[in-house]
């Protein structure tokens, strides 16, 4: 496998925070060089509890000026907005960049079944769940403090190997990739103003 480039272009996508009384809320895509420099800012909105999301992350990416330049395209999990499930296979094929999803802890698929319970389509949402793949865990020291942790992701368009790769060298302040950690803190911002 051929290395990957320190500078390799990633947006990584969050969204910031809502209420469930809320009809939308933003999603945020911070676009950086691996983990060192933020290039810029990819924004759209998204319905809470609804189903757009894939849609909505495949249009803002091809519309991006940044669009040339990308080469990944990372998520902070694949639900958004409450329960607004990411297809990352669609979003994979639509924009015909790479998907890693990548989540903090492995999450409780027991309880979030039964939270989807009081959807109408709730197989639907289980289905997309299930197609994004099984979580691989990852070891990853954060740079500041040395402390080793298992994250978790999944990946459409890329090798397993890859992306863990992706996922260590873009995380350069903690844990987390930078592209997810400045999405997710832009999107704290933003979330009192929307």
């Amino acid at each position: 496998m051929s290395p990957v480039k320190r500078e390799i272009r990633i947006v990584g996508f969050d969204d910031a925070p809502f209420s469930f009384r809320d009809r939308e809320t933003m999603l945020i895509g911070a676009v950086f060089r691996g983990g060192m420099w933020m290039d810029g800012l990819i924004t759209s909105k998204i319905r809470v509890d609804g189903t757009d999301a894939t849609v909505k992350i495949i249009g803002a990416v091809n519309r991006s000026p940044h669009r040339q330049q990308l080469r990944i395209i990372m998520l902070d999990g694949i639900t958004f907005g409450g329960f607004n499930v990411a297809d990352i296979e669609r979003i994979n094929a639509g924009t015909g960049l790479p998907v890693i999803a990548v989540v903090r802890e492995k999450p409780d698929l027991g309880a979030i079944r039964e939270a989807l319970a009081k959807f109408k389509d709730s197989g639907k949402r289980w289905r997309l769940m299930e197609k994004a793949g099984s979580l691989s865990p990852l070891e990853v020291v954060n740079p500041k403090t040395g402390k080793v942790k298992n994250i978790w992701f999944q990946n459409k368009g890329i090798a397993a190997e890859a992306a863990g790769r992706i996922i260590r060298m873009s995380s350069t302040r903690s844990f987390v990739p930078e592209p997810l950690r400045v999405a997710h803190i832009i999107g704290h911002g933003l979330g009192c103003c929307i």
